[in-house]
């Protein structure tokens, strides 16, 4: 029986399939110069996709869903949750993030900005660098080498349209996303850049959960079910939300030096910052007060300690770093 007889069979009222909610969390940390996620084991997956993300259903017993959020996590890395915000509900028709067979599963992610601590908990948490799931997004040490694998196939992939109106479409998409046929980078298209690759095919993951990690594969290191988009997401909201938030200080210490700064900033943004304009730039926008105190222990001329100045949230609507990068991506 067809999904149109089942209706009409069932008095034309369209017939609810049974779903699940799941929780999700990017916990996003800045240690010494580099961003790193907060992962979890995932029992049960795909060769080489045993990596993912906190996650949890929502019980009974979780009042509302950052409270369940805020459980799982603490259950799971013992990692205590500050600033939380929530990032998207991920519910595909045909997506099934390790529910029952046949279910729909529904997943709210949940963006979490903290200071590394040793994670402990009951599925063998661990920080890891970003970039290691989606390496082609680094720009800080120039171009990735990445790129010079996917962009053939992404071209190739264009080319491959059955009819010249997709191909322009696909042509005008790699522009968006990838800089290419004409196009710009932005780096803050993170989401639609993976999206693309599994569109194309390039990625395990547009193989299901049954998909496999390859080895030396130029699109980074899978993770189980679709927690890779869901990292893709975190990371592009990060990236433009600190250009008008001041977000970049939930992740800085106490006190810092402006060069601890500006390397935390350019981690999140996968871009090289010119030295004197982002110092020029923190001034003028008053996000930071200089303390009594400067650097110890270090080579090199000691470095004035300074302090985000929280009293900026009231005197301007948009404090955050529009960025300027020293080289831009070719």
């Amino acid at each position: 029986m067809t999904t149109a007889e089942t209706r009409a069979s069932a008095g034309s009222r369209p017939v609810a399939s049974p779903s699940s909610v799941g929780l999700v969390a990017v916990i996003v940390a800045a240690t010494e110069g580099e961003p790193r996620a907060l992962t979890v084991q995932v029992p049960g997956q795909a060769e080489g996709r045993s990596v993912g993300l906190p996650a949890g259903p929502l019980v009974p017993e979780h009042a509302t869903l950052e409270r369940g959020l805020r459980a799982w996590v603490e259950r799971q890395t013992h990692q205590r949750l500050g600033y939380v915000e929530q990032l998207y509900t991920f519910g595909d028709r045909d997506r099934q993030a390790g529910g029952p067979e046949g279910v729909h599963s529904l997943s709210v992610a949940y963006l979490a900005l903290v200071r590394e601590v040793r994670p402990g908990g009951l599925a063998e948490a661990s920080w890891q660098n970003w970039y290691r799931y989606l390496p082609y997004e680094d720009f800080r040490n120039g171009r990735p080498k990445a790129l010079d694998a996917i962009e053939p196939k992404l071209l190739a992939w264009a080319a491959e349209a059955p009819d010249a109106k997709l191909r322009r479409l696909r042509e005008d998409r790699l522009g968006l996303t990838f800089g290419l046929c004409g196009g710009s980078w932005n780096e803050e298209r993170v989401l639609e850049r993976y999206e693309l690759l599994f569109e194309a095919g390039l990625i395990p993951e547009a193989r299901g959960n049954a998909g496999s990690a390859s080895a030396g594969d130029p699109t980074g290191a899978p993770m189980a079910f679709d927690h890779r988009r869901v990292l893709a997401t975190a990371i592009g909201r990060m990236r433009g939300k600190i250009k008008y938030r001041p977000v970049v200080f939930e992740l800085m210490p106490p006190t810092f030096t402006l060069f601890q700064l500006q390397r935390t900033v350019e981690a999140l943004a996968g871009t090289q910052l010119h030295k004197q304009n982002f110092r020029r730039l923190v001034a003028q926008q008053g996000l930071v007060e200089e303390t009594e105190d400067v650097t110890s222990g270090t080579a090199g001329r000691p470095a004035r300690l300074v302090r985000f100045r929280r009293e900026v949230l009231l005197e301007r609507p948009a404090p955050g770093l529009r960025l300027t990068p020293s080289r831009r991506p070719n």
